[in-house]
């Protein structure tokens, strides 16, 4: 068998040259005078085909491709923390390796404690490849890669 005719078996294109040979035979053994009138109940046939393997039918539950949109909204928190001690910093942390936005409010704990606190926490999100915003007086957002902060607050705080 030829490379050629495995090609045709395979695309079943020896069928349709089998069918265009067919359909210019009909013409020529009808008369001039008789023409065929096709009846309103008759159905064009469907064409001729081999017997193909069915393709697998892919089921929503298997497809690896198919993600839940309410699984991917559920991760999306916003956590609020005011620590009191700076051993609460490797807490925060953890939330943002979880991939969670944290506004941090220091105001209830000394200036060199928060210093510390915000140093740490610099370090979590440059190696997260996220980001650190000052939002207010001693209040802070983190946020992991996943989350895009869009706009700006003004410098101009009370103090």
């Amino acid at each position: 068998m030829s490379l050629k005719s495995k090609f045709q078996n395979w695309f079943y294109l020896d069928e349709e040259e089998e069918e265009l040979k067919e359909a210019k035979q009909q013409p020529q053994q009808q008369s001039k005078n008789e023409v065929r009138r096709p009846m309103m109940t008759e159905q064009p046939r469907p064409k001729r085909t081999k017997n193909r393997k069915p393709d697998p039918v892919r089921d929503e539950q298997t497809s690896p491709r198919i993600v839940s949109l309410q699984s991917a909204q559920k991760s999306s928190k916003v956590v609020l923390a005011e620590p009191r001690v700076y051993a609460e910093a490797q807490d925060i942390s953890e939330h943002l390796k979880n991939k969670r936005a944290v506004v941090i409010n220091l105001q209830r704990i000394e200036r060199d404690q928060g210093v510390r606190i915000i140093d740490f926490l610099s370090g979590t999100v440059y190696a997260l490849g996220g980001d650190i915003q000052r939002i207010g007086t001693d209040i802070f957002l983190c946020v992991p890669e996943n989350v895009e902060v869009a706009g700006a607050i003004s410098d101009y705080f009370e103090q």
